[in-house]
């Protein structure tokens, strides 16, 4: 029961996933095929992967976001394709291993910025969005280069088990135990008041960087599941995944204000973006509706999120007294 009513910020998203899954059914009965789910799973893993990547700097607090998530992973998916693969690293170890230290000292990069230099969130990862795009174009000007033949297998079916699957399962355990450590318990205590965290011993800049590093590897994470999907490089197949990112977070009941959410609601918001999004597709709305959709999800989510934070505040005020 007490798990239950610690992720009451979760259930009216994944009540909202199962009313979109439902209507995109009734438009196109074959969107329940089983023959689809990996199709479906390829496509839903960004937006899961990369809401994912952009909780922890919201949950740490003082305006916490990170606008580099969609650079990053686009950046990654060129790393792979227009730099490892054309000269001979493309074995997994040296792949998987390349692509995470550049996540790490991405969010490293971000975290030492916020936290020590004190440069305002928003500022700084602007600052690492850019300096992505250009890095990711000056590498691979154009779509195009080959993915590794054993990250392009992730995108398959294995014995009848989907490898992006066993991938959201695998970083799905992952958080479970993430949740179980001290750190988890700090990051929500330095989100809510870094002050009281500090007073009461805890090393806020520290779990800030650590935030924004965990937040650099999922995003790395989602550029080899991008790199996957394609089997190839496109330089500008990150970008879009900052704005749903963000949403997501808002959506999934996260607080941006810090101190609050966690990975249930975020993964539940980015799986209902692309219901909508598909059933946006199979209703055949043009793209730029989408794109509209996607401000007006946006704006809905971050009118709800204060309204839902001031409500906390007040009932929290009225318990005090």
């Amino acid at each position: 029961m007490n798990w239950i009513k610690s992720r009451s910020y979760a259930w009216p998203i994944l009540a909202a996933v199962v009313v979109f899954t439902a209507l995109n059914a009734i438009i196109s009965p074959a969107f329940t095929d089983p023959s689809n789910w990996n199709g479906m799973l390829i496509g839903v893993a960004p937006f899961i992967i990369t809401a994912l990547a952009q909780t922890a700097p919201v949950m740490s607090g003082d305006g916490g976001i990170d606008l580099s998530v969609g650079p990053l992973a686009g950046l990654v998916n060129a790393l792979v394709t227009a730099i490892l693969v054309p000269q001979g690293f493309a074995d997994p170890f040296t792949v998987i291993g390349a692509c995470l230290a550049v996540g790490a000292l991405s969010g490293l990069l971000n975290g030492f910025m916020i936290a020590v230099v004190r440069v305002q969130p928003i500022i700084a990862t602007l600052g690492t969005f850019l300096a992505f795009q250009g890095i990711t174009l000056e590498m691979l000007p154009m779509a195009g280069g080959q993915a590794p033949a054993w990250l392009v297998g992730l995108a398959n079916n294995h014995g009848g088990i989907s490898g992006v699957l066993v991938l959201l399962v695998g970083l799905g355990l992952l958080w479970v135990l993430f949740e179980r450590t001290a750190y988890r318990r700090n990051l929500l205590a330095v989100g809510g008041d870094a002050r009281a965290a500090y007073a009461s011993g805890v090393n806020v800049t520290g779990v800030r960087i650590i935030a924004y590093v965990i937040g650099g590897l999922l995003a790395a994470v989602a550029g080899l599941v991008f790199t996957a999907a394609l089997g190839s490089g496109d330089p500008r197949v990150g970008v879009p995944y900052t704005l749903t990112s963000i949403s997501a977070v808002a959506l999934g009941g996260i607080a941006l204000n810090g101190g609050r959410g966690g990975m249930l609601g975020a993964a539940a918001a980015g799986t209902l973006l692309f219901l909508i999004q598909t059933l946006f597709t199979l209703a055949q709305v043009s793209i730029f509706y989408i794109q509209i959709m996607y401000g007006v999800i946006l704006f809905v989510a971050l009118t709800l999120n204060a309204a839902g934070e001031r409500a906390r505040r007040r009932r929290m005020a009225e318990q005090l007294g």
